[in-house]
């Protein structure tokens, strides 16, 4: 397999910080003065660097003309990720038909900020036009349509997106693999068929496999080890692991540290992907404490983990939260509230990196 670096560019893109750059206007320019992070002496971003790694946030596309957002996003972060834009129903929501405007205008972003692009996501079993998920297609049909849309993806942004989610959610929480359309239809090999294709459209990316609740040593993470283990014997051109680490508050597992660290000594990245830490709601200022400094113990297994890349929290402001609406009675995930004022949990980021 050959190696997929990028090391010097991930390290320039978290070394250079510009801060007040925002995208848009001149009056999202007048907005950064009031972004409370920008007074920062030191950033999320300067803090990650200093340790070799990334700081990343999902972005949601809609607020990048939010002045006030963006200036967070620009000068707190040295990574990217669409949260929802460079999927394949945004993506190609019709057979043939793409449409890279969402991602494009991410990429626009970051390199004015000096940011890498981390892709999210190309094969996943939500989030599916229906002409795919439903489409009716044999085994070798639906390989193509796959391998097709990676390449034509991922090749839209060689040179531009540093690392992939190239497949996403391939289990279950037993460990089973998930009874995806493309499981279903193509067998396990459509996982192996991603990875070459979109090594194929872009070898200087790195190339990952993501999931959720893999976060300690459990059924789920033993057969993603056995998984990503059988890849790296079969050849497949795979980089890295992401831990999505959508978190309860006081459930952060005991063996998180451990668990990174054997899928690094595997030769591979490890990554924290998607970082939040819901709370049963209403949240009081014990759990928020509480809450700063679980998510001072994830950065902490990161900077501990030597082949750990770099940590993304999914979203900034509870505001924006996935959580309330997908876990009823749950909210403040966060390091931000509602008002874009930094919660304790910056803090405990800020500590995990060594800030």
């Amino acid at each position: 397999m050959s190696p997929h670096v990028r090391r010097a560019a991930i390290a320039a893109a978290a070394a250079t910080l510009v801060a007040g750059a925002v995208y848009g206007s001149a009056q999202a320019q007048e907005d950064t003065s009031q972004g409370p992070s920008v007074q920062q002496a030191e950033t999320l971003r300067d803090a990650a660097s200093a340790s070799g790694r990334f700081v990343g946030t999902a972005v949601n596309d809609g607020r990048l003309y939010d002045g006030n957002y963006s200036s967070i996003v620009a000068s707190e972060f040295s990574s990217v990720t669409a949260e929802n834009v460079m999927k394949w129903d945004t993506v190609q929501p019709s057979q043939g038909n793409f449409n890279f405007s969402g991602g494009d205008r991410l990429v626009d972003f970051a390199q004015q900020n000096n940011q890498q692009v981390y892709g999210h996501t190309l094969v996943w079993h939500s989030q599916l036009p229906s002409w795919v998920s439903n489409g009716g297609f044999n085994a070798e049909q639906l390989n193509a349509v796959m391998e097709n849309h990676i390449t034509e993806v991922v090749s839209h942004y060689a040179g531009q997106v540093a690392y992939w989610d190239v497949v996403n959610e391939a289990f279950n929480d037993d460990g089973t693999l998930r009874q995806s359309v493309f499981q279903q239809t193509i067998g396990e090999e459509y996982i192996a068929n991603a990875f070459r294709a979109a090594d194929a459209a872009d070898p200087n990316a790195k190339l990952c496999i993501n999931d959720y609740s893999t976060d300690g040593i459990n059924a789920k993470s033993n057969a993603m080890y056995d998984l990503v283990s059988s890849l790296l014997d079969q050849g497949v051109p795979i980089d890295c692991v992401g831990f999505q680490s959508h978190l309860i508050l006081d459930q952060l597992p005991s063996d998180y540290q451990e668990n990174l660290q054997r899928f690094s000594d595997l030769g591979l990245e490890v990554i924290v992907t998607e970082l939040d830490i819901r709370i049963q709601d209403p949240a009081d200022s014990s759990d928020l404490q509480r809450q700063a400094e679980q998510y001072q113990q994830v950065v902490s297994s990161c900077v501990a983990v030597s082949g750990c890349a770099g940590v993304t929290v999914w979203g900034i402001s509870d505001a924006d939260s996935w959580v309330p609406g997908t876990f009823p009675g749950y909210g403040a995930a966060c390091p931000w509230d509602e008002y874009l004022q930094p919660k304790p949990a910056y803090d405990g980021i800020l500590t995990g990196f060594g800030g």
